[in-house]
């Protein structure tokens, strides 16, 4: 049955946030939500978890990886518990229509103007972890261990987890017996969605510039145009799903961006692709990559381009994969907390995730499960009417899921699931 917070709790169990707490934590969301950074560019974002976690004892350090916030609460012996959140918003220009919908403006790491929106959820991410950061901290007779809370920068990039393990995170912080991250997702708000093993699918990132010659746009004949390269190469790539990957398995390339020229008379000398590639297999992964700069270099060659394709890596983020034994124990947990109705087993999701890396950094389990956020009747109206392809989705500029109960949801999915290592009773692995 659910945890009533009104109720004292079991021994050995953490009370759910009160009133209080949800209140002050919406109000931190709603801040964060409209004032969103780029990645590892969390600053504003990173003072405010280090300082609440500060106000709640915590040992804490600042500038782990950049902007990375890393703070441990020793207490006793027992297992140490590594609990995640990501910070970074995304370049977007949010249509929610809330009123406290982001304005705001920066600079991406292509150097371009760009609005920015908390299109993923990252903001509800952080008050998640705020919240349950309290609540151990006030209630420290119900465990024992040690809580490693990781504000993490640079999620949407790929850059995060690994600017933080490649500045000495293994080295300067205590090994974990687990890792733990959760995501929002448009699945009905209250929902908790789990599986064992393959969760995420891996993605790779490129930018691709393929080079033409410029000409008067009434000269064409003078002109290799790049233009025509890349809508070619465009068309083209969709036929590595369709006719490279087999129908028992999946993948997707999707081209994110396509860039040409100023002006309308203008044939220019070059043109720029950025493409993302999600995999869920070792094996189908080399099979899309090399078929993809296979058809980007065919394309040049067939237009007589005058060099190759120059390729660079943007980001590359590996299968994120959920340990059998740890999952049935978070599970478990979760379970007896919400009911198993509230807790689902689904299938893999093709969004990616750098989450993973900091168990393999330490060889340790890992688990990340993902919280609904989608207002109820509008999932189940879209769910009968066959319109759940329509719900707003993460990265989408009206994405934003409902503060209640997603804000209650997720920070006692946390505790529950941190509870498993650390509740009093539970012994170290």
């Amino acid at each position: 049955m659910k945890n009533n917070s009104t109720q004292t709790p079991e021994h050995g169990t953490m009370p759910g946030p009160s009133q209080d707490l949800l209140t002050e934590l919406e109000a931190a969301y709603k801040d964060i939500h409209a004032h969103p950074e780029l990645s590892m560019q969390e600053r504003r974002t990173a003072g405010i978890a280090a300082a609440w976690l500060r106000t709640h004892g915590y040992d804490v350090t600042e500038g782990v990886g950049g902007t990375g916030v890393v703070g441990l609460l020793r207490n006793g012996d027992g297992a140490t518990v590594l609990l995640r959140a990501d910070m970074d918003a995304l370049p977007i220009a949010e249509s929610t229509g809330l009123p406290f919908a982001s304005k705001a403006t920066g600079t991406d790491r292509f150097s371009q103007s760009t609005a920015i929106a908390h299109s993923c959820g990252h903001d509800m991410h952080v008050v998640w972890l705020m919240g349950a950061t309290r609540i151990l901290a006030e209630n420290r007779d119900r465990w024992h261990g040690t809580v490693m809370a990781v504000f993490q920068p640079g999620e949407e990039t790929a850059q995060g987890a690994r600017a933080m393990i490649e500045d000495g995170m293994v080295r300067r912080f205590p090994k974990p017996d687990v890792t733990l991250g959760q995501h929002v997702m448009p699945l009905s708000a209250g929902l908790i969605g789990w599986r064992i093993g393959t969760m995420l699918s891996a993605g790779d990132s490129w930018e691709v510039t393929l080079f033409g010659r410029g000409a008067h746009g009434s000269m064409p004949q003078k002109s290799i145009d790049p233009v025509v390269m890349a809508a070619s190469a465009v068309m083209r790539l969709q036929t590595v799903v369709s006719r490279e990957v087999a129908m028992t398995d999946s993948a997707v390339v999707t081209v994110g961006t396509l860039r040409a020229g100023m002006s309308e008379n203008v044939i220019p000398d070059r043109a720029l692709l950025r493409l993302n590639i999600r995999t869920f297999k070792d094996q189908v992964r080399s099979r899309v990559l090399a078929a993809t700069r296979r058809i980007l270099e065919a394309e040049a060659t067939a237009s007589g381009a005058p060099k190759p394709p120059e390729f660079s890596v943007l980001s590359e983020y590996p299968v994120t994969r959920n340990d059998e034994a740890a999952t049935r124990k978070v599970v478990a947990a979760l379970a007896r907390h919400f009911g198993t109705d509230q807790v689902l087993e689904i299938e893999p999701a093709t969004a990616s995730e750098d989450f993973g890396l900091f168990g393999a950094a330490w060889d340790v389990p890992a688990v990340f499960w993902v919280v609904g956020g989608t207002d109820p009747e509008k999932f189940k109206a879209a769910e009968q009417a066959g319109k759940l392809d329509e719900i707003p989705v993460n990265h989408a500029p009206d994405f934003a899921p409902v503060i209640h109960p997603t804000l209650r949801t997720g920070v006692e999915a946390m505790l529950a699931a941190a509870g498993a290592w650390l509740a009093a009773g539970e012994e170290k692995p």
